[in-house]
């Protein structure tokens, strides 16, 4: 280690307060500010990304970069890798460019918010053409510079290390699986008996407080993170300060509550990263697909099992005033809810048997743009025939088809793969947890996490990005990703029943 590593690390430190006002802006802008502002606070954001370019780009960096000497600490080295990388895939971005998208994405994601509400893809179209050709603009001349092909550069940038080749054999296998895998599970659903909703309406206060309940036994710390509510369901902030939302409708509990336990997952995350890396790229997550593994190990592997809902139904009957002796609000009840599977519209709602196939037609449609193989005018009508390919459903409108995300919108092209790719990452994570400590399960069935948590501090948490997503999911697991561990894991849970699945 040398002076001029020392001197790049508060330089980054510096760099990492920009992104941490850049964060609460953007949970600002989601949650509270109001729309008259909008214009005003895309200037905002503009103005810091720039700022923040500036910085990683001026020539000072280059010179340190190239006199940096980490020694032997494999920290520093890791965190010195990480700076250049930065400093590669910003110097190939011109800061006008950079200033052009920020404003661009804020100004698309506000327009978005219009749009969906009232089904209106034509509204949005212009807005949304000006990111894509920033993005992909941003796309070419990433991939330039570090050796990518556009979407494999958008790839990277969430994935560090994600190629399209290694996502397409996946995707393909699931695809061929998906059809038959969903009809069986559909057929020896419709086997069991019928099953009513609980009836509401679930006044909200009470559904929120539901809420910071499974947060606080999840293990949040309600000292550095809040909860508020979001058109889109999210995870943001900034270090030390972690900020979920969710949405909420009074005739269904169900959809608000899991979404907090997903965007708990998240923010556990977050918090479980090593504080005294914070203000380094070293101290960052490991890239969306695990940071996916974590919202999907909470909210899908663990709190959709039975022996979670043996825990969460008198929870949600307290919350409810409802008697413990009430017809379907028993644990059995609860769990069949949990596991109900049923081809839907909406991604963010979807069971775990059919979300894969909203992710291979994001997937598939989102290459097709950036490629320029589609045309941004025939997106709704090409989303729509994706979605009833593979799950049967005829789309009513654009609100339930291609305008439900924002992700396109806020230019997030190449996220989309680390939902499906975090699935699997999750079901493997589970098996290593449970091997390694027996206790977890049945801790988790008395609403205890402390054990899960405490095997993922140091197994994924605690390692940021020290190391690669593939070599993390190898020491975790013993093995590479695959999808074997996810369809096992639906087969046991939805073909056999298995009661610890």
């Amino acid at each position: 280690m040398n002076k001029a590593y020392l001197s790049l690390e508060r330089h980054f430190a510096r760099l990492s307060s920009l992104n941490d006002a850049l964060g609460i802006l953007g949970w600002d802008k989601e949650v509270m500010m109001p729309s008259g502002a909008a214009e005003r606070r895309a200037d905002n954001l503009a103005m810091l990304e720039g700022l923040r370019h500036e910085i990683l780009t001026a020539p000072v960096m280059a010179d340190l970069l190239a006199e940096a000497d980490a020694g032997n600490d494999p920290w520093r080295a890791a965190n010195l890798e990480q700076m250049r990388r930065q400093h590669t895939q910003a110097t190939a971005l011109p800061g006008e460019l950079v200033e052009a998208s920020a404003q661009a994405t804020a100004r698309c994601e506000m327009a978005w918010r219009t749009a969906r509400e009232e089904s209106d893809f034509k509204s949005l179209e212009p807005h949304l053409a000006e990111v894509l050709r920033l993005t992909r603009a941003t796309a070419v001349a990433t991939g330039e510079a570090i050796g990518l092909t556009e979407y494999d550069a958008l790839l990277d940038s969430f994935d560090p290390g994600t190629r399209q080749a290694d996502i397409d054999p996946v995707f393909t296998s699931l695809a061929a699986e998906l059809p038959e895998l969903i009809g069986s599970v559909l057929e020896q659903q419709a086997s069991l008996p019928a099953l009513q909703p609980p009836a509401g309406p679930f006044p909200i206060a009470r559904q929120e407080a539901l809420g910071r309940r499974l947060m606080h036994h999840m293990g949040f710390d309600v000292t550095r993170g809040r909860l508020d509510v979001s058109a889109h369901p999210f995870c943001g902030g900034a270090t030390h300060d972690v900020r979920l939302t969710t949405r909420y409708v009074e005739a269904d509990f169900i959809p608000a509550m899991m979404g907090v336990l997903h965007e708990t997952g998240h923010a556990l995350y977050e918090m479980g990263l090593p504080a005294e890396w914070a203000s380094q790229p070293v101290g960052q997550s490991g890239g969306m697909t695990l940071h996916e593994s974590q919202s999907l190990l909470m909210e899908m592997q663990f709190c959709r099992s039975l022996t979670f809902a043996n825990w969460l139904a008198p929870q949600v009957r307290n919350s409810f005033g409802v008697a413990d002796t009430t017809p379907g609000w028993d644990a059995a009840s609860l769990h069949r809810h949990l596991t109900h599977v049923e081809p839907g519209f909406i991604r963010v709602d979807a069971d775990e048997v059919t979300y894969p196939a909203h992710i291979l037609v994001r997937y598939e449609l989102e290459k097709a743009l950036i490629s320029g193989d589609l045309a941004l005018a025939d997106l709704p009508g090409a989303f729509n025939d994706r979605l009833h390919a593979l799950l049967g459903l005829r789309v009513p409108d654009d609100r339930r088809g291609c305008l439900q995300d924002i992700h396109w919108p806020a230019g997030l092209f190449g996220y989309f793969p680390c939902y499906a790719l975090g699935a699997m990452t999750a079901a493997q994570l589970r098996n290593a947890a449970c091997k390694a400590n027996p206790a977890i399960l049945p801790a988790i069935g008395q609403g205890d996490f402390a054990p899960l948590l405490a095997w993922l501090r140091q197994n994924v948490h605690g390692r940021a990005r020290s190391a690669s997503m593939p070599r993390i999911i190898q020491d975790a697991t013993g093995k590479p990703l695959d999808a074997t561990a996810y369809l096992t894991h639906i087969r046991r849970r939805y073909l056999e029943r298995a009661p610890d699945a």
